[in-house]
């Protein structure tokens, strides 16, 4: 992934030297398992050591990457370098290194992704009661509250992150199983000590590698949460429109919204989540085609998984530090939430005037015939809906004041936010 989008641990994890770092814990891991090596022999492999420019120079000659690497650290161990990959094949150390490389990122990703449930689940507290319009096609549809639309988001959030908590959990595994997995040349006793070394859960079945449907169900969820960041983000743009004015993304001193237009405050943070979104998609398709493999294995997965592993996971975490920072920055306009709830002149209290006519004795579509003309002349004339319904005979004898409330659409706001101690 580019600079851009990656945050310093991320990258530090996908970098050259930590992949062939953590080949080296296998190597060494598996070295401390054999019966061969004597104890010096033992300090003089742990001692090993390499260079990205002296394993890129390696495989210059080699054009096989793990092999040069073998042969660096080799070369560096002395005469002790021969019990280095000694038994191994080249998937038992890219896989399970792999497997250590995904567990670093678990522990920075997950984490944040509940930070993100957390502070949904706090605006959602605060604004349990700002009331609002609520929309279904983008048009106005019923009164709600800002927080029942953040505890919808808080819930997703949180299934997000217990999806992706079982999906890294899944990748995490390891395998030191050797040639098409049959540990011809080492034994299942010997790939559980090195993996209990190495603190790995087991690939029960390898066949030389790690099944790819577990890569696969890991970029699945990783795209799948940055839906659900993408779903907050197109809510709060579409709350940042000017014929809206609800929600603004923070703006800091010193920016600018426009290179041309002095007033721009382009909701680009959230822009940059949706566009992002979309490449994590692109991503589930190529893990997806790396699942069948020829027989037991080739290598037509390699270099496509170099690519979307660190993108993935360094996008998710890019974007999901983007969203924090809109969650917990966003500028929410209470006034305007208001004053929007006027705008189509009480037309939004439709479905209470519908059920107040059915219940005094109106078929339901003879009523929803009444409504439906009075709501459309409300909107046509810019004239109150209560007005209009006061002066026509159907109204006659309806409570109005209980009918026109808002406060009776959003009665039970309280109880669904209250939801989110269950997570929060």
């Amino acid at each position: 992934m580019i600079p851009r989008y990656t945050r310093r641990e991320l990258g530090e994890i996908w970098s050259d030297r930590a992949r062939l770092e953590a080949m080296r814990k296998v190597e060494v891991a598996a070295c401390e398992e054999m019966d061969g090596p004597s104890a010096s022999e033992l300090d003089a492999i742990r001692d090993a050591t390499f260079t990205v420019e002296a394993v890129a120079e390696r495989e210059r000659v080699t054009d096989h990457d793990v092999a040069a690497f073998v042969d660096v650290l080799a070369s560096s161990a002395g005469p002790a370098g021969r019990w280095i990959h000694h038994g191994l094949t080249s998937s038992d150390v890219l896989d399970t290194g792999l497997a250590l490389q995904l567990r670093q990122v678990a522990a920075i990703v997950l984490p944040d992704a509940r930070l993100l449930v957390t502070a949904l689940a706090a605006q959602a507290r605060l604004h349990v009661e700002t009331l609002c319009v609520g929309r279904t096609h983008g048009i106005h549809a019923e009164p709600t509250t800002f927080g029942v639309k953040l505890a919808g988001h808080a819930f997703e959030a949180q299934r997000n992150f217990e999806r992706l908590s079982r999906a890294f959990e899944e990748a995490c595994v390891g395998a030191v199983s050797g040639a098409v997995g049959t540990y011809s040349a080492t034994s299942p006793a010997f790939e559980a000590r090195v993996l209990e070394r190495l603190g790995l859960a087991q690939e029960p079945v390898s066949t030389q590698v790690v099944a790819r449907d577990r890569y696969a169900a890991l970029l699945g969820a990783i795209a799948l949460a940055g839906a659900g960041l993408e779903r907050f983000a197109v809510e709060l743009r579409h709350l940042a429109r000017t014929e809206v004015g609800e929600v603004r993304e923070p703006f800091a001193a010193g920016q600018k919204g426009s290179s041309a237009m002095p007033h721009k405050r382009n909701p680009i943070k959230s822009e940059q989540v949706s566009g992002l979104a979309r490449v994590l998609r692109g991503n589930v398709l190529a893990a997806l085609e790396d699942v069948a493999l020829w027989h037991e294995r080739d290598i037509s997965h390699s270099s496509v998984e170099r690519v979307i592993l660190p993108d993935s996971t360094s996008l998710l975490d890019h974007m999901q530090h983007r969203v924090l920072g809109l969650v917990e920055g966003m500028v929410v306009d209470t006034g305007r939430m208001r004053e929007n709830l006027e705008v189509t002149c009480g037309a939004l209290f439709s479905q209470r005037v519908l059920l107040a006519l059915v219940e005094r004795g109106l078929s339901r579509d003879d009523a929803y015939r009444i409504v439906q003309r009075l709501a459309q002349q409300a909107l046509d004339s810019r004239t109150p809906l209560r007005g209009l319904l006061a002066e026509d005979p159907a109204g006659e004898g309806l409570e109005l004041d209980a009918i026109f409330d808002y406060g009776w659409f959003v009665r039970y706001a309280p109880e669904i936010v209250g939801r989110l101690a269950a997570i929060a």
